[in-house]
């Protein structure tokens, strides 16, 4: 059963996307539930995720999806999708979505649009599903991570202390590529260069949305 704000929410929610087919930002729904802050929104999104209600759609900032509405036992119909996955490449390649540009400086909007799809060396990658991204800044050059250069992301809701991530700051609306450190205060997203500030950011507030695995340069 569902509480009243997670009910008002799914709805609004549902009204929107049959609107116009874009999900409301959080401000928006902040505004519609009449709450004081988004973080609110995102306990009650969260809610409704695990509950089975919606979807929040792979590489896009702010795309949700309605699964069900009250009193559907069942998942709403989905369209077949298109056979359009491209097959893994004879010459030991495999290709990914490349979804758009992260910043590794302060955050930008990112994930927002699926893109071309990039070939990638078979070994750089394991199991589970892969994108890519087009890194536009400067904090990560100690790590190696330059302006121009394309990420390859893991993705994963959850990362060790130390990994870099591409982490979704909630207020924001926007993500970032980052090194994590989770303390018991919250969450650091700590830059690897001095002229960037490390940030920090209450538990949640910051979304996991990948891992890198892989870099790709050109010269």
């Amino acid at each position: 059963m569902l509480t009243q704000k997670q009910h008002d929410l799914l709805i609004f929610i549902d009204k929107r996307l049959k609107k116009n087919s874009i999900s409301p930002s959080y401000d928006e729904m902040k505004d519609a539930l009449g709450l004081a802050s988004k973080s609110g929104i995102h306990r009650l999104i969260t809610a409704l995720e695990e509950r089975g209600f919606i979807a929040r759609l792979p590489h896009r900032a702010r795309a949700l999806e309605i699964l069900r509405l009250p009193g559907q036992d069942a998942p709403l119909a989905k369209e077949a999708p298109l056979a359009q996955d491209t097959p893994k490449a004879a010459n030991d390649s495999i290709s990914v979505p490349l979804v758009g540009k992260i910043a590794a400086g302060v955050p930008i909007a990112a994930l927002e649009q699926s893109g071309p799809r990039i070939s990638i060396p078979d070994g750089m990658i394991g199991r589970g599903d892969h994108f890519a991204l087009e890194v536009e800044g400067e904090s990560m050059i100690g790590a190696g991570i330059l302006d121009g250069d394309i990420a390859v992301i893991r993705e994963a809701k959850t990362a060790r202390n130390n990994q870099i991530v591409v982490a979704y700051v909630v207020d924001d609306e926007e993500a970032t590529l980052k090194r994590l450190y989770k303390t018991a205060d919250g969450i650091e997203l700590i830059a690897e260069n001095p002229d960037f500030p490390t940030r920090t950011y209450g538990p949640d507030q910051v979304e996991v949305q990948g891992v890198l695995v892989g870099l790709i340069r050109k010269y």
